[in-house]
């Protein structure tokens, strides 16, 4: 049996964001498949690791991205567990990465997200230039690259030279193995819960507000979108989520008269994923795949997105549960929210096979 240490550069136990989310499925169910160790920073909950080890020997402060001493540490444990494979999730830590590469019998495999520096390039940072360069050496360094969509795969290979045969596509995951049964439940329930009229359309979005492409969208929903649903005939209600909402929004109040309300940070939002009927997804900035979508159409929710937001899901295996429109084009969008919102597609089967968690690490262990 294969045994594995994946390093995370921040912490997800618990999750609040898709990309904590990725790394932590991911362990678990990888976990299933190998013998995984995970280090990670000291503020996890190490009590919530399933089918893995925890070790907090990363620092708790941006220090941990310099930390020279977590070398020792790391390289002690890959020498006692006989570690032969280790996996760093973003290649923040790359440096690290290789310094135990070349100093250990163990083979080194990247694990991105999207690529980085094009992200950061997206949102205006001045210095995605340097981590274009950094990025890039890490990735050319390490044994494998596990790529999250085929467009960050074939980005590498052509912009950034490399090797074609380490870059594996791996996706993000979704535990769901089949469509769900129970959609119309979660609707009833969060519609008493959110104080929705039962008979509307749930248009959800959700996400981490602070981050920019995220906030940009809750912008243009309100300012945009809602102002041409309210002139269509759909008797709709928009729900926001999520972490962080730019307090100059103050919780969406202002716009609760015209179908809009912010339902703040839930618990459990598969559970609110699923009650919706249209996810919306008009991000136009960022880099990567929104992971939203791969976990809404898991749950048999319609995706409508725009180009960019739909960055990187096979559209090949969605049917039509994911509606596709240009960036910028708002009246497009809303005819397909309405369109969308009357059908009543089913997620199909070959979507399941290649974005379950359990097919995709074992094809992870096969490798």
């Amino acid at each position: 049996m294969r045994k594995v240490l994946n390093i995370v550069p921040y912490p997800f136990l618990p999750y609040f964001s898709g990309g904590q989310k990725l790394i932590a499925q991911f362990n678990m169910h990888l976990g299933e498949q190998c013998e995984l160790h995970v280090a990670g920073t000291a503020n996890n909950d190490s009590q919530l690791a399933k089918h893995y080890s925890f070790y907090p020997y990363l620092q708790k402060s941006r220090l941990r991205f310099f930390d020279v001493t977590a070398f020792f540490r790391l390289k002690k444990l890959i020498v006692s567990k006989n570690i032969d494979t280790i996996i760093i999730e973003h290649p923040y830590l790359g440096w690290l990465g290789w310094m135990l590469k070349k100093t250990t019998s163990a083979r080194l495999i990247v694990h991105t997200h999207n690529i980085e520096y094009e992200r950061f390039r997206t949102v205006g940072k001045p210095w995605w230039r340097i981590l274009q360069w950094y990025e890039t050496a890490v990735l050319r360094s390490a044994n494998m690259v596990f790529c999250i969509s085929d467009e960050d795969r074939q980005w590498m290979i052509d912009k950034m030279q490399v090797d074609e045969e380490k870059c594996v596509l791996v996706p993000y995951g979704i535990t769901a193995e089949a469509v769900p049964t129970n959609k119309a439940l979660c609707k009833k329930q969060v519609c008493a819960q959110q104080h929705i009229d039962p008979s509307k359309k749930i248009l959800f979005f959700n996400g981490l507000l602070d981050y920019k492409p995220n906030s940009d969208a809750v912008k243009t929903i309100i300012e945009k979108i809602n102002p041409l649903l309210l002139d269509s005939n759909l008797a709709y209600h928009i729900l926001i989520a999520g972490k962080r909402l730019p307090e100059s929004l103050n919780e969406l109040k202002p716009w609760n008269n015209v179908n809009i309300s912010y339902a703040g940070f839930v618990d459990d939002i598969d559970f609110y994923t699923k009650a919706a009927d249209v996810l919306l997804n008009p991000v136009v900035s960022g880099g990567g795949v929104k992971t939203k979508m791969i976990e809404a159409l898991g749950m048999n929710t319609t995706v409508v997105a725009t180009a960019t937001g739909a960055s990187g899901v096979k559209k090949e295996l969605c049917g039509d549960k994911l509606v596709i429109v240009p960036d910028d084009n708002w009246p497009l969008f809303v005819e397909a929210v309405v369109s969308a919102s009357r059908q009543e597609h089913v997620t199909p089967d070959a979507f399941y096979n290649i974005y379950s968690w359990k097919n995709i690490t074992r094809r992870v262990a096969d490798l």
